[in-house]
């Protein structure tokens, strides 16, 4: 005979079976409670029950016998105490939403389909998830669907590695209880209008939030605020990517459940903003993106839209509350204008391109590839025209230079007087600058400077290396320009070089004169770690043909005007020209060598081998603008 102790103090609740019963080894025998927890007692071994020796409701001490088992004879039937529990009674649902007690795939009758039983906890749980699911609301599906655009959780899907997206706040519904019923909320109001979690994007984790423009037009409500405000300081504390898609039409007046009166003091947007030079951040917009939701999208590093997308800081009702006259949504910030000034960096045809331009932004920020292509090499003898007035495209420069498949263009509609790309070589991920000799003769300008010093601000901040491809005249000069500001947008050229703590490589193509060419080079010739030059090089403190019109104005007016003069000019030019020549300049060590074009990789490629990317010495800041 053997003792059934109890391990610990308790008080007897319940026996499951009775003695004289044969019960078997594992046997649930008896529960006890203590502390309101519930503890099954089981048979140490096969046998039949004798005396009991506590009822329900008296006290047991620990290590005191509730009970004894007698062996028994093995021909006796074996009694299990699962035949004597009472079976599972299903939740009432009297009390919960009719949303959740409803029909639906996961809570049909598993005694129907011959599938294993579901606890009704978990029923209610399946239940409640399926109604945040697209499946649920297959009206305001198809309405998004007849404009040509996709779910929020279409996009998440798309850009996610298959099955990896893990969502935070699904069962979050808009803070408006007291105006509408729970039922309402659940059916209407899933995720309150923003899906955030963390998924893997080509293996590398990242934190994404969608606003849901078929719930409450993408709204920011108080709870999707919450939301947003978790998954940043989940972004920042682990250095996570950040992708945001943006649609939607700012703050939302309705949710009541919060004693607010303006919301100003929410946390959200410092929180938004001090990713900024922490971890990349990913803005994708198609559709409607107005007030807080493009304050948010303002803050990102890259911008990617649709054609059809329309961003401002006020939608058609603040626009018209605020006095300034009656707009169409499709009026206010459309792609044409937003790209050309510079806010849209990406412009797509639809969101798969978009979601397809955010992998590719997101992948150089991922390390480097070993699968990589390179162009053919001798290409690049054939990008500067032997005339040397004869304008020609850097970007088949970059293209040749760049592994292939590798270039994305960035903030191609503004300040077009010089390209901004990021692309690989041979697999490592790099930022390349290029003057565009087809806009002002590659003369820089404050947009193309603002477009430039930016650009150096991001590859900075997240550890690329700089490749400068230099074909400029200088800064661009005049009345004109002054009334620009230039003398301020063109030294931030200068200023962001100052602050680098990548490597930055130079390769001349063909001009490179006065303060324009040294602001491309870092701040000077001798400031990259290697600066080279192709032997259509040209250089001077200043334009060749401005340099001998001036220098030699005695000269030339000394000449009668006319065949003579132009003579004595083309003379003098040639002069200048080959004083100022690529090999001439070598020879006075002002750059470390002229190369062949085609082996431009080659002598890139042992620059990124060489250099470091210093540690940040504090805070990296990134320009909006």
């Amino acid at each position: 005979m053997q003792n059934i102790q109890s391990p610990l103090q308790a008080q007897v609740v319940q026996w499951l079976v009775q003695a004289g019963d044969v019960v078997a080894a594992g046997d649930v025998l008896v529960i006890v409670e203590a502390m309101k927890m519930e503890h099954e007692i089981r048979a140490p071994q096969a046998g039949r029950l004798g005396e009991l020796f506590f009822q329900p409701g008296e006290s047991v001490n620990e290590g005191e016998a509730l009970g004894c088992l007698q062996p028994v004879a093995a021909h006796d039937a074996v009694h299990t105490a699962q035949d004597a529990a009472p079976s599972s009674e299903p939740v009432a649902t009297s009390a919960l939403p009719s949303a959740l007690t409803g029909a639906t795939p996961s809570a049909t009758s598993s005694a129907t389909s011959g599938a294993p039983h579901i606890r009704a906890d978990l029923q209610k749980l399946q239940t409640r998830l399926a109604f945040t699911q697209d499946a649920q609301r297959p009206e305001a599906v198809a309405k998004r669907h007849a404009l040509g655009l996709r779910t929020a959780r279409e996009n998440i899907a798309d850009l996610c590695d298959a099955g990896s997206f893990i969502e935070y706040g699904a069962l979050a519904v808009a803070a408006q209880s007291r105006r509408r019923s729970a039922d309402d909320l659940v059916r209407n109001t899933p995720a309150d209008g923003m899906v955030t979690g963390i998924g893997q994007i080509k293996g590398q984790r990242a934190v994404l939030m969608s606003y849901d423009a078929t719930v409450l037009a993408g709204t920011q409500g108080m709870r999707n605020h919450q939301k947003t405000d978790r998954m940043l300081a989940i972004a920042l504390q682990n250095k996570l990517p950040v992708v945001l898609f943006a649609e939607g039409g700012g703050g939302r007046p309705g949710d009541v459940d919060v004693a607010i009166v303006a919301g100003l003091n929410l946390t959200t947007f410092a929180a938004f903003a001090r990713l900024n030079g922490q971890v990349p951040v990913i803005g994708v917009v198609a559709g409607r993106c107005f007030a807080g939701n493009a304050a948010f999208l303002g803050c990102c590093d890259v911008i990617i839209a649709t054609k059809d997308s329309n961003i401002g800081m006020g939608g058609p009702a603040m626009v018209e509350g605020g006095g300034l006259g009656v707009f169409k949504p499709e009026q206010i910030g459309p792609s044409a204008v937003q790209h050309g000034n510079g806010v849209i960096d990406v412009l797509v045809d639809d969101e798969a391109q978009a979601v397809a331009a955010a992998k590719h932004y997101l992948s150089f920020f991922q390390g480097a590839q070993g699968d990589w292509q390179a162009p053919p090499a001798e290409a690049l003898r054939q990008v500067v025209p032997e005339n040397r007035l004869r304008v020609y495209d850097t970007r088949s420069a970059m293209q040749g230079i760049a592994d292939v498949g590798s270039l994305l263009m960035l903030r191609t509609g503004f300040g077009l007087g010089i390209h901004t790309a990021l692309c690989r070589i041979e697999g490592r991920p790099v930022g390349m600058l290029a003057n565009n000799p087809a806009h002002l003769g590659g003369a820089i300008d404050a947009d193309a400077a603002d477009k430039a010093a930016r650009f150096m601000q991001l590859c900075n901040a997240h550890g690329l290396p700089i490749v400068s491809l230099v074909d400029t005249p200088g800064f661009m000069v005049g009345p004109d320009m002054e009334e620009k500001a230039q003398v301020r947008h063109v030294s931030r050229m200068f200023i962001a070089a100052a602050h680098l703590r990548v490597p930055y490589l130079s390769v001349v193509l063909r001009k490179g004169y006065g303060l324009g060419a040294m602001a491309m080079t870092a701040g000077g010739f001798h400031e990259p770690l290697c600066n080279v030059a192709w032997p259509t090089g040209e250089f001077g403190a200043m334009g060749l043909e401005g340099a001998v019109r001036l220098g030699y104005r005695k000269e030339l007016e000394a000449v009668p005007e006319g065949p003579e003069r132009e003579a004595l000019f083309d003379e003098l030019l040639a002069q200048q020209y080959d004083n100022g020549s690529a090999i001439n300049m070598a020879t006075t060590l002002e750059i470390d060598a002229v190369i062949d074009p085609a082996d431009t990789r080659q002598w890139l490629v042992a620059g990124l081998q060489s250099g470091r990317v210093a540690p940040a010495a504090g805070p990296l800041a990134i320009d909006t603008w």
